[in-house]
């Protein structure tokens, strides 16, 4: 309902608040709700004439106050936003035509805002200028404005910002990516793209997929360039990764700029760079480092997306410009292919062709779909806005009123009293649009971040894979791997084969020595002694020896050269710490160290090694002393109780045999005498196989066979160890061992700046003031020969590369025991040294081809007297070697004794039931045939007093037929 009083002046509208028309300058502006009763007092003294108008306007002022006192809110039909982007750049135009599609989509769509329609206002920053962005936004806020889309550049986002927190406008960016423009500093910043904290995530994931270390950051040193490179170094650390060079330019940089920057970058090591700067500067970037020869093969160029929005914008670029992007790899925000999407691509060449464009047709980018949503976000926070009866209403700022007056109207701004809850129904929309599902995320970033991974090809590019925040780098598209279940499928990060720059496809390494003239400085231990690892050749700057030959040979095997200077570290008086050493590459004075460095775990922890190329674990050198040969050197293969219990067995075995023969083999009879001597005869016999007593029984066959078998393991192995103690010189030391160092008291010497010290007191638990520093091989000599006693040593304690050639040439000492450590040698680099792993690969191919071999042979050959280093004992046979063989043949015995056991008790059960007692022992002792026969004659003896008792009992029988009793013959035969 409009009730209209002089048309010209008043208009009252019941559709929201009421505005009165400025008769100064036409424009439309607010009235508060005292204002308004003012107005329409004013006007009903205007209409007291008029008792009718009086009368209408009673009315109205009934239902109008009515309205006021129950606060219920009314749509307007028009509400006013702006939108703040560069017309002429890539995303401009793009995004200029999609907003301008999305206000004709909304205003035509009555079941958005119910008749409400969106007056859109646009202002063209024309550059990047902070400037103009706040310019441009103070215009927008003097026409009542209600969200601002924009601005397109971070710089002029964080300016704005400030702008729209102190006015309460929400600023919804769909081109700004500054990620720290989501901090708490800018409330009313609303980013409806992707952050850059993503995009620099899915940089990072590339950089770790391809094992690349160091990666070289070209950037624009404003607040997008800074912020993004910020974020892309957390996250390569968070791979062990780290960007080794930054390249900031100047917003405003020219050609020159460019070529500068790009000749520091080819003076670099890394070979992959990262490019992070504004599609106004990108294509000429590429350009001149194509020409200055920085784009060829081993070069790894990854672009942010701004190329992949000139490539999706411009599809008509020159050949000359396309030459300059081959095998480079860039990002593209991923957007899910819906119906929604692919309507609206339908559309864009006539919603193009129909635009207002300076350049005529453009390509739709990620970025004009984020644009298109961004209206369509805004209309859906409003139509929620009034379903919760705000309404929309300004106030003054007092912080302005000092302004009044000017050009600028400053006085003119008001706050939007419904800017926070705005702003908050926009963060909280759940909607579908052209990008996909559109919903925020507590610190206000767009759900599910994806980007597509281009590698631009020829005049066109490819998708070689896809990044998102919850899967990583994959071949499938995102929006697939998440409508799977919760760990359906197992994703392992890949991508696509890639045509890198110089148009192969093989994967750079990524890194190459620097040729830019400087040498790699490289620190050399000098010691005191062995010179055959490392020395200084008298009278020159070169060097020599061992570590020095393997380090040049694994230089010249690398594929790239790598010029070195030695630097020698020591003043060859004492030997250095090697700790310190090691310590000049993390301070920069050194780039390498080459030498007799052992790999330990503490010195990984400050710089890398390589492969190790030679084994040096620990070992305990002592004096030892020649075990000569002697009248008695027979007995040395076994020890006192192998030679007992080997002589008990033959005795055991010698009398089972016996026992097991002797009532079957008359060989085995005879007087106790000889059967002694047959027993000790026979037992040692068997020895060389000359028994001459033949065996009858099956048992005693069995435990024959089984002890032959045992003798011939005896006489293998006494054999074996006589002809080794007879032809091998035996040495011996009191000291048996590492164990025995540890248990006792003595001196134990080891070398200077060595890191034994540490492990023998660290790990060994050794006592600090036992230990002993020594320099050279002939203090080492002295203190072994004067020994704890004379103020000398016990034993030595060092690497046994080192222990090796001090035994070459002095043979009154070895090593004992055994090598109780685990290490090697290796060449020193810094941390993450991309030439620590090529030298690694380098002394590998070394090893494999035997040149490693015949350096080792030309500086550590070894003498005759240390061969393999001298044992603590002599290598006797004990009785643990042989136990097992021991208790088969015991076994054997007892089983055969208990089977004839048995056999015996039966028999003499059988011969007592037939004959007269007799013992058991008696039984045993007689010949097995003779009692046989003894209890075949005990049987007929029976039979025949039995019959003869028989016919004695029948004739008395007949002579006592008178009837006497004739039970005294059969008591008499009984008997």
């Amino acid at each position: 309902m409009h009730v209209t009083m002089s048309p010209s002046t008043y208009t009252i509208s019941l559709n929201t608040r009421f505005f009165h028309k400025d008769s100064v300058n036409g424009r439309v502006v607010g009235v508060s709700a005292v204002g308004q009763r003012r107005w329409l007092q004013q006007l009903l003294l205007h209409s007291t004439r008029n008792k009718f108008r009086f009368l209408v306007l009673m009315v109205f002022c009934s239902g109008l106050f009515i309205n006021t006192s129950t606060s219920v809110s009314t749509r307007p039909d028009v509400v006013n936003i702006g939108a703040i982007f560069s017309f002429n750049s890539s995303i401009g135009k793009v995004s200029k035509v999609a907003i301008e599609a999305a206000i004709e989509d909304v205003n035509s769509n009555p079941a958005v805002l119910v008749g409400t329609k969106l007056k859109l206002s646009m202002q063209d920053t024309k550059l990047s200028s902070g400037f103009l962005g706040i310019v441009e936004a103070l215009r927008l806020m003097e026409n009542y404005t209600v969200a601002i889309l924009g601005p397109q550049y971070s710089v002029m986002a964080h300016v704005i910002s400030h702008i729209a927190n102190e006015l309460h406008v929400p600023l919804l960016s769909y081109a700004a990516t500054d990620p720290t423009l989501n901090s708490l500093q800018f409330p009313y910043f609303v980013r409806t793209t992707q952050s850059d904290l993503f995009q620099m995530a899915a940089v990072a994931e590339i950089v770790a997929y391809y094992e690349w270390r160091d990666v070289i950051a070209i950037y624009i040193d404003d607040d997008h360039g800074r912020n993004g490179v910020a974020a892309l170094g957390d996250k390569l650390a968070e791979k062990r990764c780290k960007i080794s060079y930054k390249v900031p330019m100047s917003p405003d940089l020219t050609h020159n700029d460019i070529t500068n920057a790009l000749v520091k970058v080819a003076l670099m090591d890394s070979r992959i760079i990262i490019l992070h700067i504004y599609d106004t500067w990108g294509l000429e970037l590429l350009d001149v480092a194509r020409n200055m020869q920085i784009m060829g093969s081993g070069y790894v160029w990854i672009a942010t997306d701004w190329l992949s929005t000139i490539l999706d914008t411009d599809s008509s670029l020159s050949l000359s410009k396309l030459n300059s992007v081959q095998g480079v790899l860039t990002l593209r925000m991923h957007t899910s292919d819906s119906d929604f999407k692919k309507s609206f691509v339908s559309r864009w060449r006539n919603l193009t062709a129909a635009g207002d464009t300076d350049n005529g047709l453009v390509g739709l980018n990620s970025y004009g779909l984020y644009a298109y949503d961004t209206v369509w976000l805004l209309a859906h926070a409003l139509d929620t806005f009034f379903d919760q009866g705000k309404n929309i209403s300004f106030s003054n700022d007092s912080s302005l009123n000092e302004f009044h007056g000017g050009n600028l109207h400053f006085d003119a701004m008001s706050v939007f009293e419904g800017g926070k809850q705005l702003r908050d129904n926009i963060l909280q929309v759940n909607m579908s649009g052209v990008t996909g599902p559109i919903k925020f995320t507590p610190d206000g970033n767009l759900i599910h971040p994806s980007y597509e991974v281009i590698n631009v090809i020829g005049t066109g590019f490819r998708t070689i894979g896809y990044w998102s925040n919850s899967s990583g780098l994959s071949i499938v598209p995102p929006e697939k791997l998440n409508a799977q279940p919760n760990g359906s499928i197992s994703i392992q990060p890949s991508l696509y084969g890639v045509i890198w720059p110089g148009q192969t496809a093989q994967k750079p390494r990524g890194w190459v020595f620097s040729s830019n003239g400087r040498q790699l400085r490289v620190g050399v231990p000098i010691h005191v002694s062995y010179s055959e690892f490392v020395s200084r050749i008298e009278g020159s700057d070169m060097f020599g020896g061992y570590c020095i030959d393997v380090y040049n040979a694994a230089k010249d095997m690398l594929p790239y050269p790598v010029p070195s200077k030695f630097i020698p570290f020591g003043d060859g008086h004492n030997n250095i710490i090697t700790q310190d050493l090691l310590h000049k590459i993390t301070t920069g004075e050194f780039d390498a160290v080459v030498g007799d460095i052992t790999i330990t775990t503490n010195r990984t922890k400050i710089v890398d090694f390589t492969q190790p190329y030679i084994e040096s674990g620990l070992v305990v050198v002592a004096p030892v002393l020649k075990l000569n040969s002697s009248a008695w050197a027979f007995l040395r293969p076994f020890t006192p109780t192998m030679w007992c219990v080997t002589g008990i067995s033959f005795l055991l075995v010698g009398a089972v045999i016996w026992i097991l023969e002797r009532r079957t083999n008359d060989e085995f009879r005879g007087p106790p005498r000889k059967q002694f001597v047959t027993i000790v005869w026979f037992s040692f016999s068997t020895l060389f196989s000359s028994h001459r007593e033949t065996i009858a029984s099956t048992l005693g066959r069995m435990v024959l066979l089984i002890w032959l078998f045992v003798v011939l393991i005896l006489n293998s192995s006494y054999t074996a160890s006589l002809t080794s103690i007879l032809t091998v010189e035996q040495l011996s030391s009191s000291v048996k061992g590492i164990e025995s160092l540890i248990s006792n008291n003595d001196p134990i010497g080891y070398r200077r700046g060595s890191f034994a010290e540490k492990y023998l007191t660290v790990e060994l638990n050794i006592q600090k003031n036992r230990l002993v520093p020594l320099n050279s091989q002939n203090e080492y000599e002295k203190a072994l020969r004067d020994g704890p006693k004379k103020g000398g040593i016990a034993a030595m304690v060092d690497e046994r590369a080192y222990m090796d050639l001090f035994l070459s040439t002095r043979c009154e000492f070895g090593i004992v025991g055994q090598e109780f450590t685990k290490m090697g040698w290796g060449f020193a680099f810094p941390r993450d040294s991309p030439l620590a792993i090529d030298m690694s690969t380098a002394i590998l191919k070394l090893s494999e081809n035997g040149d490693l071999q015949r350096i080792h042979n030309k500086w550590l050959t070894r003498s005759a007297c240390n061969s393999e280093g001298a044992k603590q004992d002599v290598d006797r046979l004990h009785l643990k070697s042989f136990w097992g063989l021991f208790l088969l043949c015991g076994s054997v015995c007892f089983l055969a004794l208990l089977l004839y056991l048995i056999k015996m008790v039966h028999q003499y059960t059988r011969h007592s039931d037939g004959s007269s007692k007799k013992s058991f022992l008696s039984f045993v002792k007689d010949k097995e045939e003779d009692a046989d026969k003894m209890q075949e004659e005990c049987k007929s003896g029976a039979k025949r007093r039995l019959s003869e008792g028989v016919s004695i009992g029948r004739v008395h029988e007949d002579e006592t037929s008178d009837g006497s009793n004739n039970r005294g013959v059969y008591a008499g035969y009984e008997a």
